[in-house]
């Protein structure tokens, strides 16, 4: 058992000075040897803690998805910066596409290690912004996860995950959960956002619905990629 949040063997962990609702306590940028994962946001300090890390010789820098939480800082570290795609190898890292919060999300596996990016956070749940994201193909990816030998889980934003299996499988039924309750309402003849969220997202805190609604959204359009949305229902 890991009681404390320490670094896997062979990661240095940096965190980004950008905390906020979504980010928890900042971007964590990971380095393994001479790679960076994730460089984090382009806060000059925070990149000068991440070559330190790293002794001063970056090789490359691979990155779990586009957004600039995570991404911004690349061009900064005088390294090539590879987004890479199924399949592909880049440097230490295997890659397994990882598709949900963004189109682009992969994650990265070296060993048992395994780098998400915004698939699974530490703490909390990962936002689907409807549009973007799509919360069936996140879905997938968890389950794509599950299906692997994964010793630690080192995620874009919180504490290592030293119990992958149990973590993903509460995702995977948090967003089940969620749907029941949204379909229990909507059998209920619910069909307004604002009464949709006071029932099924009873628990939001009021400093967060605005993000609950946009997670309202990604279930609605789930629920009308698989034909399952009744008529009436405010998006």
């Amino acid at each position: 058992m890991h009681g404390l949040d320490q670094n896997p063997p062979g990661v240095v962990r940096v965190r980004a000075p950008n905390p906020s609702p979504l980010t928890l306590d900042g971007t964590n940028t990971y380095v393994v040897g001479s790679w960076v994962v994730d460089p984090g946001p382009a806060d000059e300090g925070h990149l000068e803690a991440v070559r330190a890390a790293a002794r001063g010789a970056v090789e490359g820098v691979v990155l779990t998805h586009g957004h600039p939480d995570h991404a911004e800082g690349a061009a900064q570290l005088g390294a090539p910066v590879l987004r890479p795609v199924e399949g592909e190898r880049a440097g230490p890292f295997e890659v397994v596409a990882t598709p949900g919060h963004s189109p682009d999300s992969v994650s990265l596996i070296s060993g048992g290690t395994c780098f998400t990016g915004d698939t699974v956070l530490g703490a909390g749940s990962v936002f689907i912004a409807p549009g973007e994201g799509s919360l069936s193909a996140y879905l997938e990816s968890l389950h794509r996860l599950r299906a692997l030998d994964l010793e630690v889980l080192c995620p874009g934003h919180g504490p290592y995950v030293w119990d992958p299996a149990a973590k993903l499988d509460e995702y995977i039924e948090h967003r089940l959960e969620r749907e029941r309750r949204l379909l229990e309402a909507l059998d209920a003849g619910l069909r307004m956002r604002d009464e949709l969220l006071d029932s099924a997202w009873s628990d939001a805190p009021p400093e967060l619905r605005d993000f609950a609604a946009l997670s309202l959204a990604s279930h609605l359009e789930k629920l009308a990629e698989e034909g399952r949305l009744p008529e009436g229902v405010e998006r």
